[in-house]
Formats: structure tokens, C-alpha cells, sequence
């Protein structure tokens, strides 16, 4: 108890000071886009490509992610990269895939759809299936990639990859009702839902380059207020660098139930020091801390166990099964950050100044050496004021709409939740 207190004086005293880091100020950063240029791509890149550089190569994938960088050298590299894909390890496959659909969507169409019908790896199929949906999903697509699933898969049927990727499929075709015009959407609001315990919501578009919004809940089922009584929110990113599915790795945070366990600082140069939150999704954690119920005996997770936890009217509606096969296909350490990435790398895109992560939800934070502002300790502060980050997260698609996440179109939703009984 000691412990926890001085964590949560801790955590106050960060919301008066004006934290510090070294690696923010300019010259730093200048000095950091010139190492991972001149190093981490081009150094890496300049070794020829065999079994035993992939790993450098990779290094520079990930390089270019992050700044979304190119010229004509990257590119006649990443060419080279690609002639001789299909002798690659998988690893490597897979990273230079995400490379591809990070920063060259529908270039490399040709050579992936070669690798499609080549690879038994799951993992490579269903990134080599997006990176083709990425830019064309009509329906002679789809049905030929159903085909290729059940000749390929059809003693693996329930492999994560392969099952979410039907799902992704099956949406295309036949598109779900949107979520916020679901009639069964405010059950998740209802203070029936996960009685008694915080909640941290994140709604977002299906379009995850347009910022989404958080707002907590308190174990009374109340939403947090700021300090002029409006309801809290923040605008919070919830897209990866690569804009991969939630289901794949470094992918997109996926839709769903995550617990939520406490808080903690990250060692990153990335991340930074502002307190971040602690989030597991199911399979990652056992049941008895998913559940926080020492008294479940079972080892050995099940879609069943998941669904317990949604809405009655809400448990067949899969994309809400998003975080359970994303922990089932390997994803981990998805948490809720703040940002000491620059985000001039990122200007004239429509989450900018917000900064995408690996997959986990991030806020916006402005560093000059210090912290200017900072949406993830306002974030902080409210789940202090709901009690602490010991609950859930529920991370919610509304619908496809090309703008950011507003308070104004969830304020009927939530007022009506806090009214009911």
C-alpha cells in the first residue's frame, strides 16, 4: 500500500513539473534523423544481401518506417530486396512486407502475389493478402483469396491469422452495420457493462489515420469530469506506423477488451518518461489476472471465457473479438503511451501532431528538451481521479467516417448511460 501511494504521489508531482529529456531538443533530434539515416539505412542497406545481413536490412526497415523515408537508392534496394524474395527466410519476408505496406503500398503487388501462392506460413499468407487488399478488394479478389485459404488452410482452421483474416474477408463483402449505429452500441456504455470496475474507452474509425478519443469511467459507472465539469477526453492515436490489422504484429491496436494493470515508465527514447499504462490482452496474461479472479482454476483460454465479459446483444459481433485472436496469434505488449517522437516526421498527415507507435494507443506530446504539453498526464491524471489504472480498456470502431473522433457525436450515447439505472 506504502508502494502505491508513492506511485500515485509520484504520478502528481509529474502533472506540476516540466519534465526533461535530452534526446528532444532540437540539435538531438536533428542528430538522431542524421544517425538513422546515414546508419541505420543507408550503412545497413550498402551490405549485400544474404543470409547472414537480413538482420541489417531488417534494421533499416524499420529506419524507414519510422520516418517514412525515401529516395531512388532506397528504392532500387528495396527492388533487389524483392527480386529475391521468395528465397528469403520467413522473417525476413515479413519484414520486408511490412515495409512494403508502410511505404509502398500496391508497388510490389506482382511479387507478393507470387509469394501468396507459394508460402504454408500463416503469418506470411495473411500479410501477403492485406498488402493485396491494401489497394484491391473487389469481389474476384476476395473470392479468389477465399479459394487459395481453403486450398492452403483447410487443415488449420482455426489458426488466428488465417481465421482473422476470413473475418476481414467476410467483412469486405458483406460490411457489418456500424458500430455507432448498432442498437445494441450503448450496452457497451451501460453501467451493466463490466460493473464495478474502471474503464478506460478508446473510439476510433475504422481509418486509423484519423485520431480517435478516450474518455474513463469510474467503478460507479460515472465518466470522469475535468476541472469545468465537461466530460474528460483526450484524442488518442491508436494507428501503428504500418497501418497493418490489428491481428498481425506491429499492426494497428486491435478492437476489443484489454486489462488494465496499473502503471509504469518506459525506458524508450520514443515512449519517454511521462507514466504510462499497462495493458494485457487476453492470452498474454492468464485468466485469473485477466478476470482479476484468483479463484478460476482453468489454464488454458477460450473464446468462451472472452465473451463472457460483452453485452449479451454484443457477443456475436466479431469485431469485438479483435484483442482475444490478436493475443492468440502472439501480439504483446500493447500499452497506453505518450510520445517523445518528433512529429515533423509526420506534417500533412491527418493525425499529425500526433505520432504513430508499434500497435499501442498513443497521445499527443509536444517536447522541446521539455515537456510543453502533454495529453497522456491529463490521461493520467483522470484514471487517478477514477480510482487508478486497475480495470479495463475497451477499444471501440464507431464507423468509417473521414475525420477525427468528436466528444459531440458520443455525448448522447454517454449522458443517456449515466442517466439509466
Amino acid at each position: 500500500m506504502i508502494f502505491i501511494c508513492l506511485v500515485l504521489l509520484q504520478l502528481t508531482i509529474n502533472a506540476q513539473d516540466n519534465l526533461y529529456t535530452s534526446y528532444t531538443t532540437p540539435a538531438a533530434r536533428i542528430k538522431l534523423f542524421r544517425n538513422l539515416v546515414n546508419n541505420s539505412i543507408n550503412k545497413n542497406l550498402s551490405f549485400s544481401l544474404n543470409d547472414s545481413t537480413e538482420d541489417r536490412w531488417a534494421e533499416a526497415f524499420s529506419a524507414l518506417e519510422l520516418l517514412l523515408y525515401k529516395n531512388n537508392w532506397v528504392d532500387e534496394k528495396i527492388n533487389k530486396a524483392f527480386d529475391s524474395l521468395q528465397s528469403r527466410s520467413a522473417i525476413f519476408q515479413r519484414e520486408l512486407m511490412e515495409l512494403a505496406y508502410t511505404n509502398y503500398p500496391g508497388i510490389y503487388i506482382n511479387e507478393i502475389s507470387a509469394l501468396l501462392q507459394e508460402t504454408n506460413d500463416p503469418k506470411v499468407f495473411a500479410m501477403c493478402a492485406e498488402y493485396i487488399l491494401q489497394v484491391n478488394h473487389d469481389g474476384l479478389t476476395l473470392d479468389n483469396l477465399e479459394e487459395t485459404i481453403i486450398k492452403k488452410f483447410s487443415e488449420l482452421p482455426d489458426d488466428p491469422l488465417i481465421s482473422m483474416l476470413s473475418d476481414h474477408l467476410l467483412d469486405l463483402k458483406f460490411p457489418p452495420v456500424p458500430l455507432i449505429k448498432n442498437p445494441f452500441f450503448p450496452d457497451l456504455l451501460s453501467k451493466k457493462f463490466l460493473p464495478g470496475e474502471i474503464i478506460m474507452y478508446s473510439f476510433q474509425r475504422s481509418n486509423r489515420d484519423h485520431p480517435g478519443l478516450v474518455i474513463i469511467r469510474d467503478k460507479n459507472g460515472d465518466f470522469i469530469k475535468d476541472s469545468m465539469g465537461q466530460l474528460f477526453n483526450v484524442p488518442q492515436l491508436a494507428r501503428s506506423i504500418t497501418n497493418l490489422p490489428g491481428y498481425l504484429t506491429n499492426g494497428n491496436t486491435p478492437q476489443g477488451i484489454f486489462r488494465m494493470h496499473g502503471f509504469d515508465v518506459s525506458m524508450s527514447n520514443f515512449i519517454g518518461p511521462s507514466p504510462n499504462i499497462q495493458l494485457s490482452m487476453p492470452i498474454e496474461t492468464s485468466m485469473q489476472k485477466f478476470f482479476h479472479d484468483e479463484t478460476i482454476d482453468d489454464t488454458v483460454w477460450s473464446k468462451v471465457r472472452y465473451k463472457q465479459l460483452l453485452p449479451p446483444a454484443l457477443k456475436n459481433y466479431t469485431p469485438l473479438y479483435g484483442s482475444y485472436f490478436a493475443g492468440l496469434a502472439g501480439r504483446t505488449e500493447i500499452i497506453s503511451h505518450g510520445t517523445t517522437i518528433s512529429p515533423e516526421y509526420y506534417k500533412g498527415k491527418p493525425f499529425y501532431p500526433l505520432t504513430p507507435s508499434q500497435g499501442c494507443l498513443c497521445t499527443k506530446e509536444i517536447w522541446n528538451g521539455k515537456r510543453i504539453e502533454s495529453d497522456q498526464q491529463k490521461l493520467i491524471n483522470a484514471l487517478l481521479k477514477a480510482g487508478g489504472a486497475n480495470g479495463y480498456c475497451v477499444v471501440l470502431e464507431l464507423d468509417d467516417k473521414e475525420q477525427p473522433v468528436s466528444i459531440i457525436e458520443l455525448m448522447h450515447f454517454i449522458t443517456a448511460a449515466e442517466s439509466a439505472k
